[in-house]
């Protein structure tokens, strides 16, 4: 909810001025669902930022081109053999490439998204499994460690290709650093195409960003807009702010329904048998639930509130007939009922009596 009188509108302008164009491009397309209301506030943005552009992309980046100038002057040529996970990466990169033209062919601009970011994080993890620093202390793997090189400098060039839609100017950085083009969805399935790659040295994509260090600017950006408030509607004090409503507010200025209106939605029982954070949000749980002899998969905003630890075995009611979506790239088949009280406590609705069974229908 966003006002000029509170100074918390955000423009895309200003955000372009803080984190740049393909930032906030790569934010939108991600943080907007098919078919649902996305959302928008500095502390999210903040956060994809770091962990998709900054940890994720930007690292794998900066890491492989700095291994390549340091142990082989930046240049690598194809590969001579190949092992296990070598195959296991390149059929990670082929899958990504269809899942994500077949997302966006069914306009799932967000999950098309995920798909090519979840690549690169395989990647990175590549990078992890095979060690090249620890490759480069011994001079019989130099083969392959050039081979690694070589792989990882393919999967970020097709990363690239793909998140040429999405990133334009970051994909042309890419493109200069190792020395490559952009390439038809044809040729990215082609692993290996360039006979050798040489890369040059660049400026980090992407550099962590600090909430903290960054709040002053948000600040000043704030009070920009009420002071152009102020001059628009000639108040000399900007109007005291608006007190958010709470859920329990809301619900009581919402029209009344019949009983078929609510024999449409589905409640049954559901005990969680598994729950994990959200590795990109702050505010996500992801449960693993079980409704009978059913499992699902469902993502709830109530990490502030409950810890993965306190949720296991719970048995509480969800709403089982919602459109599956991916949030955050975790697949949600379902919501979670809760109450919030006036200060903002969020307490689960859970059946009276723990002997009810997981899959019992409510009504």
């Amino acid at each position: 909810k966003m006002s000029k009188s509170k100074g918390n509108s955000i423009y895309a302008d200003d955000l372009a001025n803080i984190i740049g164009v393909d930032a906030v491009r790569e934010y939108v397309l991600a943080e907007m669902p098919y078919l649902n209301d996305g959302s928008i506030t500095f502390d999210n943005i903040i956060t994809r930022y770091n962990t998709d552009l900054a940890n994720n992309l930007g690292n794998l980046v900066n890491r492989t081109i700095a291994m390549t100038k340091k142990y082989f002057d930046g240049i690598v040529p194809a590969p001579s053999e190949e092992e296990e996970i070598d195959n296991d990466l390149k059929a990670t990169v082929k899958a990504a490439i269809e899942k994500s033209v077949a997302l966006m062919g069914a306009y799932h601009v967000a999950d098309s998204l995920d798909e090519i970011f979840s690549m690169l994080r395989r990647a990175n993890k590549y990078i992890d499994e095979t060690m090249p620093w620890a490759l480069a202390k011994d001079e019989s793997q130099k083969q392959r460690l050039n081979d690694v090189l070589y792989n990882l400098s393919e999967a970020i060039q097709i990363g690239a290709s793909l998140l040429d839609s999405f990133m334009p100017s970051t994909s042309e950085k890419i493109f200069q650093a190792f020395g490559g083009e952009n390439r038809s969805l044809y040729d990215c399935a082609a692993f290996g195409i360039p006979e050798s790659v040489t890369v040059t040295a660049i400026q980090p994509l992407f550099a962590r960003l600090d909430f903290k260090t960054l709040e002053p600017e948000i600040e000043k950006i704030r009070e920009e807009q009420i002071k152009a408030y102020k001059a628009e509607t000639g108040e000399t004090s900007a109007p005291a702010p608006v007190k958010e409503e709470t859920a329990a507010e809301t619900q009581e200025k919402a029209p009344e329904i019949t009983i078929d209106d609510f024999a449409k939605v589905q409640l049954k029982v559901g005990e969680i048998i598994a729950c994990e954070k959200v590795p990109k949000s702050s505010k996500l749980l992801h449960e693993t639930v079980k409704f009978g002899n059913e499992i699902r998969s469902i993502v709830s905003g109530i990490a502030k509130h409950y810890t993965p630890e306190e949720m296991v075995g719970k048995k509480v009611v969800f709403v089982t007939n919602l459109a599956p979506r991916t949030v955050c790239g975790v697949l949600s088949e379902g919501m979670i009922l809760a109450a919030e009280d006036e200060d903002g406590t969020l307490s689960l609705v859970t059946p009276d009596k723990s002997e009810l069974k997981s899959g019992a229908n409510l009504g």
